[in-house]
């Protein structure tokens, strides 16, 4: 009988005027994949993607021009230091854009997001110094509250059964921002250097050589930023409307009608979150996987351009670019097709599990795929780094998925804002603690005991067992 009253809910009521339940019933007219709608998803993380990605090929060059590392060993610590920059700001605002997705709308967040993008992402790429970079990016990550609130937006916009394809077009994006922002930092950086003929030293972008690969991504977003304002809102929002509902309805389901209003005008509590221990031990493990995540990338970009002297493999921006967005390529076609059969299959839990065990061998491969040379090692590292992303981005994405289906919708704007900030506190001591781990190894390269970047990697397979022991029972339990 409640399935049936359930059925009658979702099919004959609704508030005149609610941006939400409008999204509600076009959802129920939904036939076939919502296309549409999840290339919306797409675009719009691309453009916030792209100003995280674009920066990995060049930082290491960047901080050395900006004279603030006495020693290139030391270039780590700086270059982590940025990339916190912006994680740090993300901690301090996630909850607060959370809330104010709840109470006034996924939409306007989206808006201010991508438009924190245009400003602050072209002032980072016309940095002066140090402090500089260091201000525009955190402003970067504190205004920018996209990420939190596009993931209930990705749910709240298709029908159920296509909720993994919208969270798939999330990581997707940040799939296709890892083939298009690194070549983008690989290839666009330094161009008075690459490019003598078009762009001369005493042009804009001689005087600013990381200039043009942050100014595309802000092209990108003012693009963004216009068409969010024509997309639909989802929140609901019954406190001045109408309610409409058929008699046949209204006669068969009068107390699921009731209930129903009742969970929908119900406020968002925080207290009930952090009691809500399924999600919250989603989140707990979904911060880890993060935390090892972002120190790779800070630490593999690093590694790949350290001279060979320190353990490194004295790549230019440009292997690295094209690396990064080998792998991405792969990962975004992966991710279209493999991922919905996969975690259909497997279940976000065991695929999280499975696939963070198979990390750590793969990981503790990178110290023997650099004792090669040349175009074995260059194809090697890129498979390595294929794999490693694939793997990541298929686990983070099914333990997106298992966070929204621990909370009701009214309350899902607030448990991504908790989990964006508790990820991003992670994702902060990610770069840090990545260029720290490398600085310091680099350091140690004769060494008795994992000397050199076998003790980088081996600090990330400890953190990488410590993700997979936690998704074991009792600490994450599932809805």
């Amino acid at each position: 009988m409640a399935s049936e009253n359930e059925s009658l809910l979702q099919k004959d009521v609704y508030f005149e005027g609610c941006p939400g339940c409008k999204i509600d019933q076009e959802k129920q007219m939904q036939r076939g994949l919502p296309i549409k709608q999840v290339f919306i998803v797409w675009v719009i993380v691309l453009s916030t993607a792209l100003t995280i990605s674009s920066l990995f090929p060049f930082l290491y060059f960047m901080i050395r021009d900006f004279h603030v590392a006495k020693r290139p060993e030391d270039i780590g610590y700086y270059a982590g230091a940025i990339g916190s920059a912006y994680m740090i700001g993300r901690v301090m605002t996630s909850v607060l854009w959370g809330s104010i997705a709840d109470r006034y709308g996924r939409k306007p967040v989206i808006i201010i997001g991508s438009a924190t993008v245009v400003v602050f992402n072209t002032l980072f790429g016309l940095s002066l110094n140090f402090w500089m970079a260091v201000i525009t990016r955190f402003l970067l990550g504190s205004l920018n509250g996209i990420l939190g609130p596009i993931k209930a937006y990705a749910c709240e916009v298709v029908r159920e059964e296509h909720q993994s394809i919208g969270l798939s077009a999330v990581t997707t994006a940040w799939a296709t921002g890892l083939i298009i922002g690194p070549a983008l930092g690989g290839f666009l950086a330094q161009p008075a250097e690459k490019f003598p003929g078009i762009f001369s030293q005493d042009s804009l972008f001689g005087r600013f050589p990381y200039f043009l690969p942050c100014l595309i991504p802000s092209l990108f977003a003012v693009v963004v930023t216009i068409i969010c304002f024509w997309i639909p809102e989802t929140l609901h929002n019954h406190s001045k409307v109408k309610l409409s509902v058929s008699y046949d309805a209204l006669e068969s389901a009068t107390q699921g009608i009731k209930e129903e209003i009742n969970e929908r005008q119900a406020p968002a509590s925080k207290e009930s979150l952090f009691k809500n221990w399924p999600l919250m031990s989603s989140i707990i493990v979904y911060c880890i996987f993060s935390l090892h995540d972002m120190a790779y990338s800070e630490i593999f970009s690093l590694w790949a351009e350290s001279p060979r002297k320190l353990g490194g493999l004295e790549y230019t921006t440009e292997n690295v670019g094209t690396i990064l967005a080998v792998s991405g390529f792969g990962l975004m076609v992966f991710q279209s097709l493999l991922f919905p059969p996969v975690e259909k299959f497997m279940g976000p839990v065991k695929l999280a599990r499975v696939f963070g065990i198979i990390t750590i061998p793969l990981l503790a491969s990178y110290h023997y795929i650099a004792m090669l040379s040349g175009v074995s090692m260059f194809v090697l590292l890129s498979i390595a780094s294929l794999l490693k992303n694939v793997f990541s981005v298929f686990i983070v994405t099914g333990l997106f998925i298992l966070q929204n289906r621990t909370v009701p919708q009214h309350q899902r704007g607030a448990a991504n804002g908790i989990a964006m900030t508790l990820m991003s506190f992670c994702k902060a001591l990610g770069p840090a603690g990545g260029g720290t781990v490398l600085s310091w190894s680099q350091k140690r390269q004769h060494t008795h005991f994992l000397p050199g970047d076998q003790m980088v990697f081996f600090i990330l397979n400890v953190i990488e067992a410590i993700a997979v022991l936690m998704t074991l029972k009792p600490f994450l339990v599932e809805p």
